[in-house]
């Protein structure tokens, strides 16, 4: 008897869940019909797209690229700043990034950003933020119907929903993947780093179990990832790892995330003496804890110990960022604390949300950049750096390592380091280094940049993406 009501439930589930969903399909597609766009309709969803770093510079490259491209096209943006108007963000757009976003585009608010926020899960956070952004897609999808769904902030678990339910067609351009096997080695050998706790690192039970959940997680990632039917994504590091997991290669393409190259390249170079003799260090990274500020702090408190005092004095770290809400604010004066802890804080200058012309002026005022994130997915912010003449001490991991930073003598671009101990050491090479020397792995810094540029990422993506709005215009 109890196989027979088992048998039925599972029938009945497998004939209502198809009917469901279809009768939702009908929904979508009615509204699709009825609303005032009769042009292709581009959705495109970034709940932070007010945040002003490298993943919101992609977002406006392919809202300009599209504009310039397909003119008839009408753009909707999925965004959760609901305390900024549409005009700010666009202003802030032309200030930060310098992108001029034609009006002809839609912000639809969206009122659940909370539910992908890491800070409403405290345990099990992936899938919480995961799931999170199934209920946040949703909301998106019941306030506007697009054709075309272009996810650009990597939330893969919304792509069955606009794709099957929505019945859009679905890309993607992924910065990096939500569970990568990096992650995993870290769990298998019990290290702690910001995605495994410590305390979760030195219990083998509570390891073991949870590198269960992330290969489950990792199941389940790799099939939704692989329901879009364009996969961009932004560095040979993401490429290696969303094709181990997504296992599509023959739809993954490769394009670099655009840098201002064109603008920082034509900057002039300054010697040592236009520089007002000042030996000026800056960072450009949003005030996330993946980005290792704390690293860059403890890296200036090494230094100290090897350089003379005069040479000290003329020394200043600018670490120049945005918040993306109250945590990375409360992260940025924790910041201030410990440099002042470490007796840097006459050395150290913070600088928030600056314009992209006072960004100009530190770029061309500085010697060095100063990247410390273990296996950034890219790093916009190190592209910059070199464009503009400055000499790049980057993390020997992910983007930087595979596709950036060449250490080669004779091609040598930049620096590579993990430790502080490492990073000060090097600091301190280039302080000494003859500077003619110094002159030399700046320019081929610069000449190593243009594959970076807006104008690549803009004529990859519009090629890449091709298929999909010409389907629609025929």
């Amino acid at each position: 008897m109890l196989l027979v009501v088992a048998t039925c439930k599972i029938l009945c589930i497998f004939i209502a869940l198809p009917i469901l969903l279809i009768t939702w399909r009908k929904q979508y597609s009615k509204k699709r019909t009825k609303r005032s766009q009769k042009e292709t309709v581009v959705g495109l969803f970034h709940p932070y797209c007010n945040s002003g770093g490298g993943g919101e510079r992609v977002l406006w490259a392919i809202v300009s690229a599209i504009q310039t491209r397909y003119p008839n096209v009408y753009i909707v943006i999925y965004t959760g700043d609901l305390d900024v108007h549409p005009e700010q963000i666009l202003n802030k757009t032309e200030k930060v990034f310098n992108y001029k976003i034609q009006r002809k585009i839609e912000f639809v608010y969206l009122h659940r950003r909370k539910w992908v926020e890491a800070s409403m899960y405290p345990y099990f956070t992936l899938l919480g933020q995961s799931l999170g952004s199934i209920w946040l897609g949703i909301e998106a999808l019941n306030s506007f119907v697009p054709d075309v769904y272009i996810d650009t902030m990597g939330y893969a678990f919304t792509y069955p929903l606009f794709k099957y339910i929505g019945g859009c067609r679905v890309a993607s351009y992924t910065h990096y993947p939500t569970i990568s096997t990096d992650m995993l080695k870290h769990v298998y050998r019990r290290v702690a780093s910001h995605t495994n706790r410590g305390v979760i690192a030195r219990n083998p039970f509570l390891s073991a179990a949870k590198l269960a959940y992330y290969k489950l997680f990792g199941l389940i990632y790799g099939w939704v990832g692989s329901r879009a039917e364009i996969v961009m994504v932004n560095s040979s590091w993401t490429e290696e790892h969303i094709n181990t997991i997504w296992k599509c290669p023959l739809k993954t393409h490769k394009i670099y995330p655009p840098c201002d190259v064109k603008q920082l390249t034509s900057l002039p170079l300054f010697n040592d003496d236009e520089k007002c003799n000042d030996i000026r260090i800056v960072s450009i990274a949003q005030f996330r804890p993946e980005k290792n500020h704390p690293l860059m702090l403890r890296a200036m408190y090494e230094l100290r110990s090897i350089v003379k005092e005069e040479m000290w004095e003329k020394i200043r770290l600018i670490l120049i960022g945005s918040c993306r809400n109250f945590e990375d604010e409360v992260r940025m004066k924790d910041m201030q604390d410990l440099s002042k802890h470490f007796a840097l804080d006459e050395n150290v200058e913070f600088k928030l949300n600056i314009p992209y012309s006072e960004l100009l002026s530190e770029l061309q005022r500085a010697s060095i950049g100063l990247h410390t994130m273990w296996n950034e997915h890219f790093g916009i912010s190190i592209v910059e750096c070199m464009a503009a003449g400055l000499i790049v001490i980057a993390h020997a991991s992910g983007g930087p390592r595979a596709d950036i930073i060449e250490t080669q003598p004779g091609s040598q671009n930049g620096f590579l380091a993990t430790e502080a101990e490492e990073y000060a050491a090097i600091i301190a090479r280039i302080i000494n280094m003859h500077p003619e020397d110094r002159h030399t792995i700046r320019t081929v810094a610069r000449a190593s940049v243009n594959r970076f540029s807006d104008e690549v990422f803009e004529k990859e993506f519009l090629r890449t993406m091709e298929p999909f709005f010409r389907q629609k215009q025929e």
